[in-house]
């Protein structure tokens, strides 16, 4: 007995060719109207044609990642619906074949959505730096100084500063962690009540601790008058920068990024949200093919309108459920891992439901 049927490859030839229109068309829409909408600002700042179409190509990667949901919601759809119309579902029931089994090639197409949601999730940071430097968004034009703030560095360092004075260069209440493991590679906590900065020889911490954190409740701790960290070598001006966001960061680096916001006394509510979505959007391209291909059967006589309403529907709903349980775990209203998967515990059991009463 084959595993893969004619009919298998048919139906899975169908919804690939919906799911790359719609993965593809969809972050080109949106790319042309912030284009429209940005581009006589990106002209008044002189940025070069070739940078800003260059930053819009890196911005497909992350507009990307947040519309595959949607194009296996639209693929599974009018993939399902035209099997419906065309009363091929029929014929294959006829046939012997359930539903279930004649739905499996779009289960597995799902679930290579998902797998390649999480490759671009992981992609997009990288991706969405680079635009930004090429849109000159990382610098905010005239600010000399910037006051209890992060700043995530390279090598999984973030700095946590009071006060920065980038003219006169100097700063008040700075904290550097950097995470390690082991007593090879520890992890450090340097807190300094004040750093000035040279041109030639840096910054200078003063009256400052340094914390090693070789392995866990281990915690050696020195005290100094003055001190250089060779690692910090970003200038005044560097660190007037915007810092990363969230959506600048990977996994791991957003999950060091949350620690230290949180050892330092800060709210990470809306970081753990933002990455507990990379995990669980990814997981949405199955739930929401296994929820929306039973309600695509009703599609018979609806026809393309039915199906258009349908899915413009479902990823309405979706969308806004998102938006509020993410500010619901931002303000703490919901545990940031429970608003981050609501949607989809949601939306799976409704599918669980529906598959139950399809008929077979």
């Amino acid at each position: 007995m084959r595993l893969v049927r004619p009919l298998d490859r048919y139906v899975f030839a169908e919804w690939s060719r919906i799911f790359v229109v719609t993965a593809l068309g969809f972050p080109l829409m949106l790319i042309v109207i912030d284009l429209t909408d940005k581009l006589d600002g990106y002209i008044g700042r002189q940025i070069p044609k070739g940078d800003i179409a260059l930053a819009y190509m890196f911005g497909l990667v992350d507009s990307m990642f947040q519309v595959l949901p949607a194009a296996v919601l639209f693929a599974t759809v009018f993939a399902i619906g035209g099997l419906t119309r065309h009363s091929e579902i029929t014929a294959a029931k006829a046939s012997g074949i359930s539903f279930y089994r004649l739905a499996a090639p779009i289960v597995v197409g799902a679930l290579l959505a998902g797998g390649l949601s999480l490759g671009l999730g992981e992609l997009a940071p990288v991706t969405n730096a680079r635009r930004l430097e090429l849109l000159r968004d990382r610098v905010r034009e005239g600010r000399t100084q910037r006051t209890n703030f992060a700043f995530a560095a390279e090598h999984g360092r973030v700095y946590k500063v009071m006060t920065l004075q980038a003219v006169e260069g100097w700063g008040e209440l700075w904290e550097i962690e950097r995470r390690g493991q082991g007593a090879d590679y520890p992890t450090y906590v340097l807190a300094a009540d004040r750093a000035d900065w040279n041109d030639r020889t840096g910054w200078l911490l003063k009256r400052g601790r340094l914390h090693l954190l070789p392995t866990a409740g281990a915690n050696v701790t020195f005290q100094f008058d003055s001190a250089r960290d060779r690692k910090l070598a970003e200038r005044p001006v560097d660190l007037l920068a915007r810092g990363r966001e969230p959506e600048e960061m990977r996994y791991a680096e957003l999950g060091r990024f949350i620690r230290a916001l949180e050892r330092s006394g800060g709210d990470a509510n809306k970081e753990r949200v933002k990455q507990a979505l990379r995990i669980s959007i990814p997981v949405t391209c199955v739930i929401i093919a296994l929820f929306v291909a039973p309600l695509a059967t009703s599609n018979q006589r609806g026809g393309a309108a039915f199906g258009v309403g349908l899915a413009l529907g479902t990823t309405i709903i979706f969308l806004l459920m998102i938006q509020l349980t993410q500010a619901m775990g931002g303000k703490d209203l919901l545990p940031p891992l429970v608003a981050a998967w609501v949607p989809n515990a949601l939306f799976g059991v409704a599918g669980a439901v529906l598959l139950a009463r399809v008929r077979t």
